[in-house]
């Protein structure tokens, strides 16, 4: 193989055919000289430039760096940086964009560094591989969404230098998803799972429906394999009829628009498989059923064209009310711009006519790519006005500042990336328009426009009308914040009534800022009271040593922020201390020695502490005669952490450490906690009640599933009952005896294995 050293000295003409001979086929059985070709052809379409010899180099190098991987699929891996370089040729990107994409593995896979592809490509193509190289230092032990995060966090920070890493990052996702049929069918469900909440979503934020309607499709296809597969069939077996169909209104509505004298182009088309199976699922409908399943595109030069082949068709067909949308006038976030309208053909089977520019088109199908200015001879490239534009990864980029906790940062992430999202549309006074989640309140909208506005805010005007601070905005409506300097700021209600990420971490931000010392106070108090209740020595376990097992768990700087963050609920102070605790008794088994054992022992021989059973298997320190009865509130369980409470003429009430009324007994009422601990000769015939709420994608036979991984298990179940949101979410309560906790986690185990399971937790009060 040859490797050249410097770009003068590379052939580009030996790799380059005549590329008006033919258009490109991409596909699987080509070799990486025959792929590379094709890359050519497709820059030469739209770049303006013949100096293509980095590209060369890039491939040179990378064919070089990756001899000898192979894929799963066993071809050379050559094969996906090259199909992810024509990719990006296809969004007709510039050269750094494609040099890159050739190049994104080398530093995370081969011995390649990132001064090296600096050294030999420059600061920006250094830039965008560093940015889309994925973290390779992560301990294997981290959780998952731990190592989802911190990918997302720096593929976001890459994005505020430079966008074009993000557009790289879904052509890579792109291919990969193309090729997932020879990963392992668990893999393949968790990629698809991902490539739908985080990918697909970005490449809709962008704009770019090229690359968003494959990843949907073919997530849909690993996710939903028989749902996807029948749809296909369903669909193709009326084909024949369908295009005829399609093709009758075209021809109709071509005919029209030539009478008018309007050129403009004409086409009809299937709307991609997964939004028809949303549609389905959402509205619970069959394919039969859903009307829209195709649309009609017009294409036309200038934006009075639109609105005179809008006019020109209502004359021709019945528009449906309230089925019009005008994203010209009011663009989507993405910046996407065209009329819908839905109408009823003369056989009244109603149909969607799209209609917008050349330009409107081309930034519908390929987003921001389609704005992606080159200079030649410049390194450094801009995007005229694009920032501005997107306005919400600069929001993503401040959360990822102001979030410590890389699941909070997950968590937001993927709620401002739903795919179910609807938004609503409303102004400020100049007239302003501000784009918030449906449901939004004038507290969301006092939060968009700043964080001191919000924090000021004491009341609102709605169309120049007082309105509460509850009230939903709606489309249209003119927003005017009141505020005044003598506010005391957000109250803690807010947080129930906004709807948008942003305005929720303003607000907790506010109240973490104004309350910090009150709440490492009160989280002082609070670890110090639990440990008086378990009889714990609290500077026997608060040692700078234990102290940072904490921080470093749940992601904090200073011991400070611990007590903060349990005074004001973020935190649960028995989370916290028996933590401490678990690292004290680490600590104390290390320095124990043989004579501490035997002095141990002969001092719980002559001082054995009386203590007392209950028949039910509580042990309880200091009392006798007293009854003991299990709380209903939490239900405990053998294996779980207990505390007593003297009840008032019924005894002693057993909860668990982490129920809600326990953790919120008011400060007078603790005094009768009393430390309780289950008996080690616990029946293992002994059963008790508890419950599981199972989080679950709806679906047929999702309820069947349940059942029969619970009686595979041979569990005794009291109750059964499930709802399901309206984005598709299922819950499934199930109350029944167990045990203990170890029958309960292999029983969570097998539900986690069931098709489409979110998440499953324990019922508490």
């Amino acid at each position: 193989m040859m490797v050249y050293e410097k770009a003068e000295d590379i052939p580009v003409a030996r790799a380059v055919t005549d590329c008006n001979k033919q258009s490109i086929v991409v596909d699987d059985d080509k070799n990486p000289e025959e792929l590379y070709r094709d890359l050519i052809c497709a820059i030469r379409k739209y770049h303006p430039s013949d100096d293509l010899s980095q590209v060369e180099k890039a491939y040179q190098v990378a064919l070089a760096k990756h001899e000898g991987q192979k894929r799963k699929s066993g071809e050379p891996y050559i094969i996906h940086p090259l199909k992810v370089a024509i990719i990006l040729a296809e969004l007709e990107m510039d050269k750094e964009s494609i040099i890159a994409g050739i190049l994104h593995d080398v530093v995370e896979d081969t011995d390649m560094t990132l001064e090296s592809v600096q050294e030999e490509f420059g600061p920006d193509v250094a830039l965008l591989v560093d940015g889309v190289t994925k973290l390779t230092r992560i301990s294997w032990s981290a959780d998952k969404n731990e190592i989802q995060a911190e990918n997302l966090r720096k593929m976001f920070l890459a994005m505020a230098k430079d966008i074009r890493v993000i557009i790289i990052k879904l052509a890579d996702r792109l291919h990969n998803m193309r090729t997932l049929q020879y990963m392992k069918p668990e893999k393949q469900k968790e990629k698809s799972r991902e490539t739908l909440e985080i990918f697909a979503p970005l490449a809709s934020r962008l704009g770019i429906s090229k690359i968003k309607v494959e990843l949907d499709n073919l997530a849909l296809q690993y996710l939903q394999p028989e749902d996807y597969n029948k749809l296909v069939r369903e669909i193709d077996m009326k084909k024949e009829a369908r295009e005829d169909y399609i093709g009758e209104i075209v021809d109709e509505v071509r005919g029209h628009l030539k009478e008018a004298g309007i050129k403009a182009e004409v086409y009809g088309r299937v709307k991609h498989y997964f939004s028809i199976y949303k549609k389905m699922m959402v509205q619970q409908k069959t394919l039969d059923q859903i009307y829209d399943l195709f649309a009609v595109r017009v294409l036309v030069d200038t934006v009075p064209d639109c609105y005179a082949v809008l006019g020109i068709i209502h004359e021709m067909y019945t528009p449906m009310p309230g089925r019009f949308k005008d994203y010209i006038a009011m663009p989507k976030p993405n910046r996407y711009q065209s009329l819908h309208t839905t109408l009823i053909a003369k056989n009244g089977t109603a149909f969607e006519i799209q209609i917008r520019t050349y330009e409107m088109h081309k930034m519908a199908e390929y987003g921001i790519a389609a704005h992606w200015k080159y200079k030649e001879g410049k390194s450094e490239t801009k995007l005229s006005g694009e920032e501005e534009k997107l306005s919400w990864l600069r929001q993503i980029l401040e959360w990822q500042r102001e979030l410590s906790d890389n699941g909070e940062f997950l968590s937001s992430i993927k709620s401002d990336l739903n795919l179910f999202s609807e938004n609503v549309y409303c102004f400020t006074p100049n007239g302003e328009v501000k784009n918030l989640p449906k449901g939004s309140t004038p507290i969301d909208f006092a939060y968009s426009i700043h964080s001191a506005v919000g924090n000021k805010m004491v009341g609102a005007r709605v169309n120049d009308k007082l309105v509460p601070i509850n009230y939903q905005i709606h489309n249209g409506d003119r927003v005017e914040i009141v505020t005044s300097q003598n506010s005391k700021g957000p109250s803690r209600d807010w947080l129930n009534l906004v709807k948008s990420t942003q305005a929720k971490n303003k607000i907790n931000q506010w109240f973490k800022a104004q309350n910090k010392e009150e709440n490492i106070i009160r989280g002082k108090e609070l670890v110090d009271r639990y440990c008086k209740t378990k009889n714990i020595n609290v500077s026997e376990i608060t040692k700078p040593e234990y102290e940072a097992k904490v921080l470093k768990k749940y992601g904090f700087q200073e011991w400070n922020a611990v007590l903060a963050a349990i005074g004001h609920g973020g935190l649960k102070e028995g989370q916290v201390v028996n933590k401490l605790l678990e690292e004290k008794k680490k600590d104390d088994r290390i320095h124990l020695t043989d004579e501490d054992v035997l002095q141990a022992a002969s001092e719980t021989a002559d001082h054995k502490p009386e203590i007392r059973k209950a028949r039910n298997g509580i042990i309880v320190e200091g009392l006798d005669d007293l009854a003991v009865h299990f709380s209903r509130c939490c239900n405990p369980i053998p294996g779980d952490e207990i505390v007593g409470f003297v009840t008032r003429g019924r005894g002693i009430s057993i909860h668990r450490t982490d129920c809600v009324n326990v953790l919120n007994l008011p400060e007078n009422e603790r005094s009768r906690l009393i430390e309780a601990e289950w008996h080690e000769q616990v029946q293992k015939t002994d059963r008790y009640k508890t419950g599981i709420t199972i989080y679950a994608d709806n679906r047929i036979g999702l309820l069947a599933d349940i059942s029969r991984v619970l009686a595979e298990g041979e569990v005794d179940i009291q109750s059964l009952s499930t709802r399901t949101s309206k984005q598709g979410v299922a819950s499934v309560l199930v109350e029944f005896m167990t045990t203990g906790v170890e029958e309960i986690n292999r029983i969570i185990s097998r539900l986690q294995q069931i098709e489409c399971v979110i998440d499953i937790q324990r019922t508490i009060g």
